[in-house]
């Protein structure tokens, strides 16, 4: 008992151990997938968040930008900076640049301190883009950072942009008439431009309402313009360079120019009724170096910002962050922060394995009972089936094991029987033979003819056992020689039939032979006509008097023998009482007998259907039974037409 358990334990261990092995790797996994998938989604929700306080503070700074654009100072900016705050929810400062506070959205009595560094600072003339959303329209170009509502000079008088607001109306009734949706867009100096829908101008060309009358510049912006080009020209004059010609968008070259001179009378608005002023003289195109397109871009900047200078506000620090005084935080993972972590996938993990022990029980639970049965079996014990506990692998595991602890209880029964069966079979000859003989050695019988034919009987019924025996015993080892030669299947069954006669005749059964026509099989001719005889044995000891028992033969492919089919079926028929449905599976099993009795008027041995199987088989074939209870029976051997060693027919 203590080596059974001792192999036990290792089998129970080496499951266990894989499946915890497994089961951990998997938690691991679990644990790194799902940690990673935190600290994505984490990541994500920061980025997020960070995009979306990005977003607020560029709205702010935007919003500050745009008034710091229209107005000269920062007075009255208050409100702004409160409903900015309100809105965001954080608090917003505006100071001087020696941060003297200019306006602070904090409610408390004594506003927290700033934060040493500014969050922007708020400069129409020196936008930071980052931050701001750049406008395309009004002045400007798309590398200035000028913001393009700081208009100053440029900034158009109510009488100027009614004019032209109703000469823009005009023109967008007047294309969306001809098919082209238009619209009236008006920029931060208050002048109107018409808004194609498509964004393609080309759309007009061809049309009585082209857009390009808006394009003259009023009188305002022809003095702002003039005053530009004046500082402009100052600055390139330091330089040692010559001057130059802005144009209405500040573009210069390719032949655009503004007047040399400004005309004596003032230039009338698209619409009015007075005559235009005849057009003034101007100066050739020229060309210009990169270089010269350089010094010209830094000196407009620098004109620009010389100009507007007085009518912006001045910059001013902006500070963006929370009630408590502190800019928004990063993100930090904090030793707790990382303990709690590690707590949650140590506990992740601890559930995981828990789960993974009380897996593995279950699972060892059904296969040591199996290891147990098992053992039961081999000491000899009696067969104990295993629980089947479901569908699963270890459930059809039970159940096959199952179904081999029955069969081989089956098998152990039938051993039995088998040598109780022998026993019986040797005893009842021996003892007649014994027994004759004391009574000759006693002198109470003499050793006439009939008594040497009594013993002679008893010894050939002893030696056909103990042959039966032998063949099987041969058959079972697998050395069962056969000695294959051309056989006519015909001749052999009606050999058979012939030493089966005086029987049949005895038992009132009339034999008879449908061989068809005549073929010849390789075969053994000793192994085939004990086969075929053992079956013709057994069908005239079942088939009472007046009945028939039939030898037949042909090939299986052509309906009858025929030489070259590919099976050679040899068919014994008898119209005898039938063998049940129930026993038909075991006819051809050893010493079994459809009826119990021992005696040798109702059976023989019962190993004379074992052997037919087992020749059959040898001979590369099969056999099998049918029946009818009441009717009779059919016992069909199957050869192949090639022999067991490869010879073929021949006729």
């Amino acid at each position: 008992m203590r080596r059974d358990r001792s192999s036990r334990v290792p089998l129970r261990r080496s499951l266990l151990g894989r499946l915890l092995g497994v089961s951990a790797l998997v938690a691991a996994c679990s644990v790194a997938a799902t940690a990673w998938l935190a600290v994505q989604t984490t990541s994500g929700a920061i980025r997020q968040e960070q995009g979306q306080n990005l977003t607020a503070d560029a709205r702010i700074y935007d919003t500050l930008l745009g008034y710091g654009a229209r107005h000269p100072t920062w007075d009255g900016v208050d409100a702004t900076v409160r409903e900015l705050a309100e809105q965001s929810g954080r608090r917003v400062a505006l100071t001087t640049q020696s941060r003297q506070p200019l306006a602070d959205s904090a409610t408390a009595a004594t506003p927290p301190a700033l934060p040493p560094e500014a969050s922007a600072v708020v400069d129409p003339l020196s936008v930071d883009t980052v931050l701001a959303a750049r406008s395309t329209e009004g002045q400007g170009t798309a590398a200035d950072r000028i913001d393009p509502r700081a208009v100053g000079p440029f900034l158009l008088p109510a009488a100027e942009r009614a004019t032209l607001r109703r000469t823009a109306d005009r023109q967008a009734v007047c294309l969306n008439r001809v098919g082209v949706a238009a619209d009236v867009v008006v920029g931060p100096s208050g002048r109107p431009r018409v808004q194609m829908v498509g964004n393609d101008p080309e759309r007009a060309l061809g049309t009585r309402c082209d857009p390009s009358d808006l394009d003259a510049p009023t009188r305002t912006e022809k003095k702002a313009l003039t005053a530009l080009n004046e500082l402009a020209d100052a600055c390139l004059k330091r330089q040692g360079r010559g001057e130059v010609r802005l144009n209405q968008d500040l573009s210069w070259g390719g032949g655009i120019t503004v007047p040399v001179q400004e005309p004596a009378r003032p230039t009338p608005l698209p619409g009015d009724a007075r005559e235009a002023a005849p057009a003034p003289a101007v100066e050739p195109p020229r060309e210009f170096t990169g270089e010269d397109d350089r010094a010209i871009a830094s000196c407009v900047g620098t004109a620009r910002s010389e100009q507007l200078s007085s009518y912006v506000a001045s910059p001013a620090l902006l500070f963006i962050g929370d009630e408590g005084g502190t800019t928004v935080p990063g993100f930090d993972l904090s030793p707790a922060n990382t303990a709690k972590i590690a707590g949650a996938a140590a506990l992740v993990l601890a559930l995981t394995v828990g789960a993974s022990v009380l897996a593995g029980a279950r699972l060892v639970r059904p296969l040591h009972a199996l290891t147990g049965a098992a053992q039961r079996m081999r000491d000899g014990q009696e067969h104990a089936s295993v629980p089947v506990s479901g569908d699963d692998e270890i459930g059809r595991l039970a159940a096959a094991f199952n179904d081999m602890s029955a069969h081989r209880a089956r098998l152990e029964e039938q051993r039995k029987a088998m040598v109780s069966d022998v026993a019986h079979e040797l005893r009842t000859p021996l003892s007649n033979i014994r027994g004759w003989l004391e009574a000759a050695q006693d002198g109470l019988a003499d050793p006439d003819p009939a008594f040497v034919s009594s013993l002679l009987e008893e010894a050939v019924q002893l030696q056909h056992i103990i042959d039966d025996l032998q063949d099987l015993a041969a058959a079972d080892a697998g050395v069962l020689r056969l000695h294959p030669e051309p056989v006519r299947v015909g001749e052999l069954l009606s050999q058979v039939a012939a030493a089966h006669q005086a029987r049949a005749e005895t038992a009132g059964v009339t034999l008879t032979v449908e061989a068809g026509a005549v073929a010849i099989l390789p075969a053994d001719p000793v192994r085939l006509r004990q086969a075929v005889g053992n079956l013709v044995s057994n069908a005239v000891r079942h088939t009472p008097a007046g009945g028939r028992v039939t030898l037949r033969a042909y090939g299986e492919e052509a309906g009858r023998l025929s030489e070259g089919a590919g099976e050679v079926v040899i068919e014994v028929a008898d119209t005898g009482t039938g063998i049940p449905a129930g026993d038909l599976r075991h006819v051809f099993d050893r010493f079994w007998r459809a009826e119990k009795s021992r005696s040798r008027r109702t059976g023989g041995s019962g190993l004379g259907l074992a052997i037919v199987r087992k020749l059959a088989e040898a001979h590369g074939g099969s056999v099998s039974a049918t029946s009818t209870e009441g009717e009779g029976s059919a016992f069909t051997l199957r050869l192949p037409a090639s022999g067991p060693d490869g010879m073929t027919t021949a006729s």
